[in-house]
This record gives structure tokens, sequence and C-alpha cells, in this order.
């Protein structure tokens, strides 16, 4: 009989509110598999399969009909592409679109890669850079050339205001665009999102091009590792979440697309061809959360970006998922 791995999203238990948890895998023969996984449904409310990030699978939209017209619609009436990848941690349902392609991560990626540094580093430590170091966009690090910034501070200043030299100090301390990947690989398991540019030259975003790029479904995956999984110890997880409850920089996003009840944790990012991203994982009042990833880009490389399309791309996810 074939066997299969499966892999399987378990909460930790001792903080259920927060849908701390992680991904184990185990194997088993196809009859065992659907058996075990509604039995770990019936025991464990979190219990989610997913597939793995292994390897981007075949373009896909939502198996409900109505959603994936509506994520078609959408992309006739902004000429742009979606990317899109939502999972429900409360029932273990998914919604996707195109959820094997590949997009430029633009800035999003600075939440792996902050999230991989403060997994093991010191947080107190100084970075000192020069003026030379400073690139475009970059509101905090200009201000304290003279004095360095504290690994913590980096963090804060990448991920809250999306500090591209506060990025490329951060990728320094991981080993350059190279050891982030390697972080991604060993760390998270993801073999889906690959780095390999600085800022701000990550975000050409040029189509058909693989560098910087990721998959719905495989940034989804990563970020729910780092924000809910065991990735980072629960002193690390609590700073990350901290940080990004605070970005600056997600207003009308999938900020937008979700009642203001919500909690929102979450990194834009944004590149040539209007690319356009935010990921985030989403705290519904008294409910488990929602991760979720929307990437999305337009044909021509001088093309306006419109936020709303990701906003109106979150309401349908979040719509399919209720």
């Amino acid at each position: 009989m074939r066997i299969e791995t499966v892999r399987v999203w378990m909460p930790d238990r001792k903080s259920d509110a927060t849908g701390s948890g992680d991904w184990f895998h185990r194997r088993m023969s196809p009859l065992h598999t659907r058996r075990s996984v509604v039995a770990k449904a019936a025991l464990v409310p979190l219990a989610l399969a997913l597939p793995a990030t292994a390897a981007p699978s075949a373009p896909a939209a939502s198996r409900r009909p109505r959603t994936a017209a509506a994520f078609a619609d959408l992309e006739r009436r902004f000429d742009a592409r979606v990317g899109l990848h939502a999972i429900d941690t409360a029932t273990g349902r998914t919604v996707s679109h195109r959820t094997g392609e590949r997009f430029a991560f633009c800035s999003t990626s600075k939440a792996l890669a902050s999230a991989l540094l403060l997994r093991d580093a010191d947080l107190d430590h100084v970075v000192r850079y020069t003026a030379a170091d400073l690139v475009t966009y970059s509101p905090i690090t200009e201000q304290h050339v003279d004095t360095g910034m504290t690994i913590r501070a980096l963090c804060d200043a990448a991920l809250r205001y999306s500090d591209n030299t506060a990025h490329n100090l951060v990728l320094g301390q991981l080993g350059g665009p190279a050891g982030f990947t390697r972080g991604l690989r060993r760390r998270l398991g993801d073999r889906v999102t690959r780095s390999d540019r600085f800022e701000p030259a990550l975000n050409s975003a040029v189509p058909g091009e693989v560098l910087d790029t990721t998959t719905p479904e495989a940034i989804a995956t990563s970020l729910g590792r780092c924000v809910l999984g065991r990735v980072l110890p629960c002193d690390r997880r609590a700073i990350l979440r901290d940080l990004m409850l605070r970005n600056t920089t997600g207003d009308g996003q999938i900020r937008g697309g979700v009642p203001s009840t919500w909690e929102v944790a979450d990194k834009t990012g944004s590149g040539s061809y209007a690319s356009s991203n935010d990921i985030a994982v989403l705290w519904p009042p008294r409910r488990r959360p929602i991760v979720l990833a929307v990437l999305t880009s337009r044909p021509r490389v001088d093309d306006v970006r419109d936020i709303a399309l990701i906003a109106e791309a979150t309401e349908v996810a979040v719509g399919a998922l209720r």
C-alpha cells in the first residue's frame, strides 16, 4: 500500500487563545490518513492539514465556484494578477487563488527575516553603519547613523516602518540574502521562498523573474509558523506579534478588508509592476486566528498600484471562510 506524508498543524494547548502551535509530519497509508485526520480534528479543534512548502503547487483557485468567480472578477476590474492563500486555524479550511504561482515578495520578506533574527539574536547588540549604507526610504535608520541601532530597534524599524536600510542590516546579520534563504529552509521548512538581493533591488518584480519571489501558500505557511508556531521562543514570538500589530504601513490593505474589531498583525510590501502585497495574522474576536497572504501585480512596469485590490481580495477570502 502506498504511504503518504501528511503535514498537520497542532495547537499549543497551553496558549490556545493565540493559536500557538506547530507542524508535525506523519507517514501513513491513504486510508489511515483520512481516518487519522478526521479523528485528530474531533479531538483537537485546530487540527489543520496543509501541504508542505517543498515545491510550488500548480496554479489554483478556490474550489468554491462563487469564490473563484469573485477573484476572477477582481483581476478583470483591476487588470491585475492576484495570489492569495488563507488558512483558518479554527476549522482547518483554506481559500486559495493562484496559490502556487510566484510573486515578488518585496517588503513582506521583512517579516520573515526579522523573525529569524529575533529567534536567536542578542536584542541589545548594537549594529553600526555609515551614511554610505543608507538606501532609499530609510526614515528611521537615517536618524541614527552616529549611534547605530540595536537588533530590537532594527527589527522595529523594518517591521513597523518598512525601513529599507534596517532590512539590509537585518539581512547582514543573517549572512546576507543567501543566509536568509538558508534560514527559511532550515528553520521554517520553506523551500519555495528565495532571497537574492538587498533593498531596493529586490523590488524589481519583473514578470517571470524568480529572484526574490515566493508563492502565496509558501509565505502564508512560513508566516504562520513564525507568529503562531514554535519556531521562535514564546518571548521572542510575543515581540514579533507586537511589532506587526503596531505596523504603520498597512491601513487600507488587509486591515481595510476586515472589521475594525479584528486584530491584524501584518507586513506590507510594494515594488515595480504595481506589485502590492500584504501578509497577516488576523484575530477575530473570541475566535482562533486566520493566516492570510495577498500578493498582487499588474502587467506594465509603470502601472499604478491600488491597495483597494488587497482589501477587496481580503473580503472575498474572509467571506468564503465564514
